[in-house]
Order: C-alpha cells, then sequence, then structure tokens
C-alpha cells in the first residue's frame, strides 16, 4: 500500500516540498535500496536470535518513521524518513517468510500460503491508491503515510498471541563489515547513475560509480572466504534458483518503474485526478492478485520452469503495449498492459519465494527468503532509479530545457501551449523508451530461461 500510493502522490509531494529531480527520485527508491542493503542482514540476524523479536521491533520502527515521513517539512527530512522505513521493512521480509516456513512444513501447503503471502502485496498495490487517492482529495500529501499505522498497531497487538518465537541453534556472528560493504557498494553504484541521468556523466558520477563496483567487488570476494556469509553464493550454482533469483528482480524493476511513470503520465499527461488514476489501475492490480493465489496450483502440473518462462514473456508484451500510449489519449492501452504483465508479475512473486525457502535447510530459511526478498527489493529500486533515470535523461535530451523534469516544468508560469505539449512528448518518449528497455530484457531472460532450465520430469522444482 505505502509504495503505491507514494507513485500517485508524487505530483502534490513535488508541489508541496519542491524537490529537484534528483531528490524526487531519492525519495522514490531511498526505502527499496535500504531495504536491499540491509535484509540479508536480518535474514541472519532473525535465524539467529529470534524472528518474532525481529518483527515486533521492526514494525514498531516502520510505524514511527511513517509518522515522521507524514508530518516532513522538506525533501531531506521526507528521504531520512523513507530510508529509516526500509530499515525497518528489512527486518519484516525475510523474517515473514521463515515464519511462513515454519507453519507450514508441508510442501505443497507452503507453496499455497507463499502464493496468498504475495498475493496480499498486490492487494496492497491495488487498495494503496485508492485509499491514498480518496485521502488525497481531501487532506494534505503526508496523510498517505498514515495508513500505516492501524496497520502497524493491529500487528503488534496480534503478533504475539498467534505468533510463536523461532530461531535456530546455528551459532555464529553476523560479519559487520559485509553489511557495511553491500549497502556502501548499492548506494554507490546507484547514485552515480541517478547523478548521471539528471547531470550529465562528470566527475562526481564515474567517482562514485567506480566506488561502488570496488565495493560490491569486494564484498563478493568477502562472501566467498567467510564461512558464514550473508549471501551464500552456492545457492547460485542451481540454475533454477539463479534464475529465479533473477526473476525476481527484473519484474520487479519492470512494475516499480511504470508504475511511477505511468502516474505521472496519467495525472500530469492525460490530466486525470489522483483517484481517477488510482482506478485505472485497478484492472492489473486484481489479475496480478489473483496470479499470485492461482499460480502454486498452476505449477504443480507444469513445473517451475513453464512458470519462470511464461511471466517474462508475459511481462515484455505487457511492456510493448506501453508503446501505443500517446500525448492525447491511451487509457485504454495503458489498462492492457497492466493487466497482460499483471499475469506475469503474479507468476513470479510466487514462484521466487517458494523457489528460495525451498532450496535449503530449515536453519537456513531466513537467509535464502531474504535472498529472494533482496532481489525483489533491488528490482524495486533499481527500476526506478535505472529506467526512472533512463526516462529521465531522454526528457532532458528531448525536453524544453525548462526543469529537470514534467511536473517541474509545468509548475513554471508562463509557458506556452507550444513548450508544455513538447514537454509532454518528451516524457512519453521517456516513457516508450524505458518499456522498450524493459519488454527487450525479459524477452532475452525469457529465451535464456526456455533454452537453459531443465524439463522436470514430474511436479514442482
Amino acid at each position: 500500500m505505502d509504495g503505491s500510493v507514494l507513485f500517485l502522490a508524487m505530483a502534490k509531494v513535488s508541489e508541496a516540498l519542491s524537490p529537484t529531480a534528483d531528490q524526487a527520485l531519492w525519495i522514490l527508491d531511498v526505502y527499496g535500496f535500504a531495504v536491499g542493503s540491509l535484509l540479508i542482514a536480518f535474514g541472519n540476524i532473525g535465524d539467529r536470535y529470534g524472528r518474532l523479536r525481529l518483527l515486533t521491533a521492526g514494525a514498531a520502527v516502520f510505524g514511527a518513521a511513517s509518522a515522521g515521513a507524514a508530518f516532513a517539512s522538506g525533501p531531506e527530512l521526507l528521504i531520512a524518513c523513507r530510508a529509516l522505513m526500509g530499515v525497518a521493512g528489512a527486518t519484516l521480509l525475510p523474517s515473514a517468510l521463515a515464519v511462513l516456513s515454519e507453519l507450514f512444513t508441508d510442501p505443497r501447503r507452503r507453496a499455497r500460503a507463499i502464493g496468498i503471502f504475495a498475493a496480499t502485496f498486490a492487494a496492497g498495490f491495488a487498495i494503496g491508491p485508492v485509499v491514498g487517492g480518496r485521502l488525497l482529495d481531501s487532506f494534505w500529501w503526508g496523510s498517505v503515510f498514515l495508513i500505516n499505522l492501524p496497520v502497524v498497531a493491529l500487528f503488534l497487538v496480534l503478533a504475539p498471541v498467534l505468533l510463536r518465537e523461532v530461531r535456530t541453534t546455528r551459532a555464529g556472528r553476523v560479519d559487520v563489515p559485509s553489511v557495511l560493504f553491500s549497502a556502501v557498494g548499492i548506494l554507490s553504484a546507484v547514485h552515480a547513475v541517478k547523478h548521471a541521468a539528471t547531470e550529465g556523466p562528470d566527475v562526481t558520477a564515474l567517482t562514485t560509480g567506480a566506488v561502488g563496483v570496488a565495493v560490491l567487488t569486494g564484498f563478493v570476494r568477502r562472501q566467498l572466504r567467510l564461512e558464514q556469509p550473508l549471501i551464500d553464493f552456492r545457492l547460485f550454482r542451481d540454475r533454477v534458483f539463479t534464475i529465479a533469483a533473477v526473476t525476481g528482480l527484473l519484474p520487479l524493476a519492470a512494475w516499480s518503474a511504470t508504475a511511477y511513470l505511468g502516474g505521472i503520465y496519467l495525472q500530469s499527461v492525460l490530466g486525470l485526478s489522483v483517484l481517477d488514476a488510482a482506478l485505472v489501475a485497478l484492472p492489473g492490480a486484481a489479475v496480478l492478485t489473483a496470479t499470485c493465489v492461482v499460480t502454486p496450483a498452476a505449477v504443480a502440473r507444469t513445473g517451475t520452469r513453464a512458470a519462470l518462462v511464461t511471466c517474462h514473456f508475459l511481462v515484455a508484451a505487457g511492456m510493448l503495449l506501453l508503446l501505443a500510449t500517446t500525448v492525447s489519449g491511451g487509457i485504454g492501452w495503458y489498462v492492457a498492459s497492466t493487466v497482460v504483465a499483471g499475469l506475469g508479475y503474479g507468476i513470479s512473486f510466487s514462484v521466487v519465494a517458494d523457489t528460495a525457502v525451498a532450496a535449503v535447510p530449515a536453519e537456513r530459511v531466513g537467509a535464502a527468503a531474504a535472498i529472494a526478498e533482496t532481489s525483489n527489493e533491488i528490482g524495486n529500486a533499481l527500476g526506478i532509479a535505472l529506467l526512472g533515470s533512463l526516462a529521465a535523461l531522454v526528457f532532458r535530451l528531448q525536453g524544453p530545457d525548462v526543469a529537470g523534469t514534467l511536473n517541474e516544468t509545468l509548475r513554471v508560469p508562463g509557458l506556452t501551449a507550444a513548450t508544455v505539449g513538447e514537454a509532454r512528448s518528451a516524457f512519453v518518449t521517456g516513457l516508450h523508451t524505458a518499456a522498450a528497455v524493459a519488454a527487450a530484457l525479459h524477452a532475452a531472460l525469457g529465451a535464456f530461461s526456455l533454452r537453459h532450465l531443465p524439463k522436470p520430469r514430474t511436479g514442482t522444482r
């Protein structure tokens, strides 16, 4: 709910806080990078020191950070609160999946449970914009963050009653340098990409990018030497697991980028209200939710290979449908795109998590679940950072050169109709470019999966 609301609320956030183009992207994706940087660490911490304890602490911090974001007085404070929400979110996701694996030990029941668990994410995507649209029509932009508070309060009351503490007996400690390497490397590399898109490939972008690559290289080498690494790269020797992990990343990248860019397209190009834009997104979200629920039963008949291959071609087809949208219209094409791509997203959300937790022994479930969720969260953030930056670069090159983003341009007083039309046309071109790149990547991975994944003899992988 929180993430999908923010996509639609960004127009009002930009109007109220006047963030720069770079700050607007950080508001959206700093959460994903904070989560992605720390998921592995918190997955290991939950395994060793107790998953319920970590869930409870994380939920409390998430609620407090949400309240801070709601009343942020400037873009810097909002970015800081979003980052703290990401730290808290990193405690929730791997522990939640680990608890599910404890509750449902039978593989088929566990697959159904994880499918329903994934469906709640999709339902949140659908419910969030509608609830947020109603709030934004009546209240200030910060009200969208307050929807987290009743959910957090309900969890804090019920979790100690309904869930028992789960921990493993595996000894060892979390490797702090590995946590720092992963966080610094990811943030540096992505900051370089974002800076290059908004300011050009200057010394700052090149230096930051080089630091990010060097630190991430050191992180990988350290994991290969550690007896108990944060990421067990031995899991990636299995081709199914590896492609499943990439499948966790790529569809989320496409989803987050098109949801962000699509929200701006519907509101700032076609002129829809926040609530109307949310209603346009409902059919795709409904398909995504239903697909998450039915996928485990389908995979039991067809196997993981068919699911992994199919999801990529569906997402590619959905992205290509976005190319039919124009400055003057395209709502029908947008809905068709979200419905077709939603089928692929739903398959990927269900298959990736179950593949991860089924591949490891019980004492490593939290860490494996964290790998699956890390691929999701990094994909979520990379979609906005990379594909969003690509769209921003196209806008900067083809736009009227009045401001760095479409929303900033439209706020400049005294614009002529020709300038407004040029800005909107440049934005749509950027949207098409990002969608085409996402389609090409998914089609390539689908073809690779079709060629290299082994055909199952019976049942699921």
